[in-house]
């Protein structure tokens, strides 16, 4: 790798870190290349990614970012998971590393907050933000519900006054 290619990743990085509100760390050292797709097909499904980059050129594009914090984790064989949603990455390595061990959690950064294993843990443990607009629009809906159901209720009952005198009348 040349120097302005080096450059170039150290501002794709950058801009990376820019953009995303969780960046989780972990080991990656014995999983195999078909491990490494499966973890980053895994990764895409719920809109974050997973990338191997050089520690070195890492802690240069955390430099002044909301993930400087990171830099004391980068070392040995580390690759990064990386989302906007808050909670996609952690939920997605907790997941993963739940059925490969080799793959180790080191800590990782949310919104500026630094995370070690145990939180970031507890992140994956918190519902994502699909699951929780799903929820609000499931609560908003329900009152609704149950309002309309009360309203039509009094008009039911009188329908139903109304026909049985109707049944009443015509066997007479």
């Amino acid at each position: 790798m040349n120097r302005e290619q080096k450059q170039e990743l150290v501002s794709e990085l950058h801009g990376l870190f820019g953009e995303v509100s969780t960046v989780v760390v972990a080991h990656y050292s014995g999983l195999t290349v078909a491990d490494l797709e499966a973890l980053r097909k895994q990764m895409r499904a719920v809109g974050a990614s997973f990338r191997v980059t050089k520690n070195r050129l890492t802690r240069i594009a955390l430099e002044g970012t909301k993930f400087d914090g990171l830099s004391s984790l980068l070392t040995g064989p580390t690759g990064m998971a990386v989302s906007a949603d808050p909670v996609a990455a952690a939920k997605a390595m907790v997941e993963f590393a739940k059925t490969n061990p080799k793959l180790i959690i080191l800590g990782g950064v949310m919104d500026g907050n630094a995370l070690n294993v145990d939180g970031v843990k507890a992140l994956a443990s918190l519902p994502s933000l699909d699951e929780l607009r799903a929820k609000l629009v499931g609560m908003l809906q329900t009152p609704a519900t149950r309002v309309a159901t009360v309203l039509s209720q009094p008009g039911a009952g009188v329908a139903r006054v109304l026909s049985a005198y109707a049944t009443k009348g015509e066997a007479a």
